[in-house]
């Protein structure tokens, strides 16, 4: 679980930023990556209206990132406090993912609980991803629907992790009942909002024709897009259509390309060993470059 809570810290940042950057100064220049300026405009209205509670939060994001300040979790902190008294829910929804990983203060799940219900109160999505996350765990019924009703809020706001986890419920029939359709359509939201996971998950039921029309060549797209973006299960499952020749024109070479990226990831897979065994020692040199060059791409 806490693998997923970074990414959503980023999608705090983003979430912060892109709702405000247009009408506001010192947002936009934290957007358009001009540190220093948004620090400045963010004290100057702080002078000028010691409750802003928006220029607290983004003092603390810089604070937080170290972005154009020394980075100071607990300076960040701070920030979002004075923010959250104020009813700021992004920085609400950031004093939680900070509680949760003891970053800037300690290590505190109940507090960080409380802290991200109140956010997602206030419909905060990256909030409500990570209050999903904590129910998750849970065995009790009604907090599985609970988590599956705030997955779909974020995912309304287009944050692709909760797009994919909702897509997991509804495929395991978890907290809502089992729709593979319905998981086809939150897989590929994800797909589209650059989720390799999502990619991942919505070409295996293209592939198998689960909730969705059977599409092997259309599989492979997704499987090719996130390969190159180093998800190793994609890797895997692309170098198998390669060299049985399935939704794609059989290649070995490119085949043992992705395996070999797969294989340095961990990934073994005994069938393409032996369906590329015969290879020529060129076509195995071909494939060590390839795989080479995309590995120097990423």
């Amino acid at each position: 679980m806490r693998k997923i809570l970074l990414p959503a810290l980023l999608c705090l940042v983003v979430s912060v930023t892109a709702a405000r950057a247009e009408s506001d100064a010192a947002y936009g220049a934290y957007q358009r990556g001009h540190y220093l300026a948004a620090f400045r405009e963010a004290t100057q209205r702080l002078v000028k209206n010691k409750d802003d509670a928006p220029a607290m939060t983004l003092l603390g994001e810089l604070y937080n990132q170290g972005l154009g300040v020394p980075m100071s979790p607990e300076k960040a902190a701070d920030w979002y406090r004075l923010a959250a008294e104020r009813g700021d829910a992004h920085a609400l929804a950031s004093l939680g993912l900070m509680a949760l990983d003891g970053r800037g203060m300690k290590k505190d799940t109940a507090q960080a609980k409380a802290w991200l219900e109140q956010a997602a109160a206030k419909n905060e999505p990256v909030a409500c991803y990570n209050l999903a996350l904590l129910l998750l765990s849970s065995t009790n019924d009604a907090d599985l629907t609970r988590a599956a009703d705030l997955l779909r809020k974020a995912s309304e706001a287009e944050v692709p992790d909760a797009q994919h986890a909702l897509g997991v419920l509804y495929l395991q029939g978890r907290g809502v009942p089992r729709d593979a359709a319905q998981a086809a359509h939150y897989f590929e939201r994800a797909a589209r909002n650059g989720s390799s996971t999502g990619e991942v998950e919505y070409a295996i039921l293209l592939f198998n024709g689960d909730g969705v029309a059977k599409n092997e060549a259309k599989a492979a797209r997704y499987f090719r897009s996130a390969a190159a973006k180093g998800n190793a299960i994609a890797q895997n499952r692309l170098a198998r259509m390669l060299a049985a020749g399935r939704g794609v024109p059989q290649n070995k070479v490119d085949a043992a390309a992705w395996h070999l990226l797969a294989s340095a990831q961990g990934l073994a897979d005994a069938w393409l060993d032996d369906a590329l065994k015969d290879m020529t020692p060129e076509e195995k040199t071909r494939a060590e470059k390839v795989a080479a060059e995309r590995l120097g791409m990423r």
